[in-house]
């Protein structure tokens, strides 16, 4: 009887305690882009930002942000859509190889988690981005799928770290045509 007691006992202290020891918490996706330029910000919903890409609808404050960027709509909506069929495979070789390390720690700078004091949190965050965005997008990834796999809450866009980036390169399409051509070609073969 008095090992029944200790049995029941010892029983309900596992079941009470093992959650705190297991309780493995849930990975957080990006819910929000908070866009800085100096001293100013603005956040933008991944949710919003979403449903313009999709539908084109877009809420007031996205209106505003999307009206300082002077470019139509259309042609925002058509950067959002724009999607790339890589293998998570491919993907994962391009995003730990040498070259794909310096393209991540650079695009750290300009994309990178809250409170991040190094380039080394940054990378590790837009790698699994990366990941999880074409994992979200069954093989394909965007811009949405890549914001709503980034690994935390917020995601911060430093507009005036991208102005410097972009003063390098003469062009989007030359910097992703490269990063999307030349590198997989490579990596097919290995």
């Amino acid at each position: 009887m008095k090992f029944n007691k200790f049995l029941k006992l010892k029983i309900f202290f596992i079941v009470v305690i093992s959650p705190l020891f297991f309780n493995i918490p849930k990975a957080c996706t990006a819910e929000e882009i908070k866009i800085t330029y100096s001293i100013f910000s603005r956040t933008i919903k991944v949710n919003s930002l979403k449903t313009f890409a999709k539908e084109g609808k877009s809420t007031k404050q996205l209106k505003r942000i999307l009206k300082a960027t002077g470019s139509p709509d259309k042609e925002i909506r058509k950067v959002l859509n724009k999607e790339f069929e890589v293998p998570i495979s491919i993907a994962s070789k391009l995003v730990y190889s040498e070259i794909g390390n310096v393209f991540l720690t650079r695009l750290s700078s300009i994309i990178h988690p809250p409170r991040a004091t190094d380039e080394r949190t940054g990378m590790l965050a837009l790698r699994a981005s990366v990941i999880q965005g074409i994992n979200i997008g069954n093989g394909k990834i965007n811009l949405v799928n890549f914001f709503e796999g980034y690994p935390t809450k917020t995601v911060i866009l430093d507009v005036s770290a991208l102005s410097k980036v972009m003063n390098k390169v003469e062009s989007i399409s030359e910097l992703l045509t490269f990063f999307t051509n030349s590198p997989l070609e490579k990596i097919k073969t290995n």
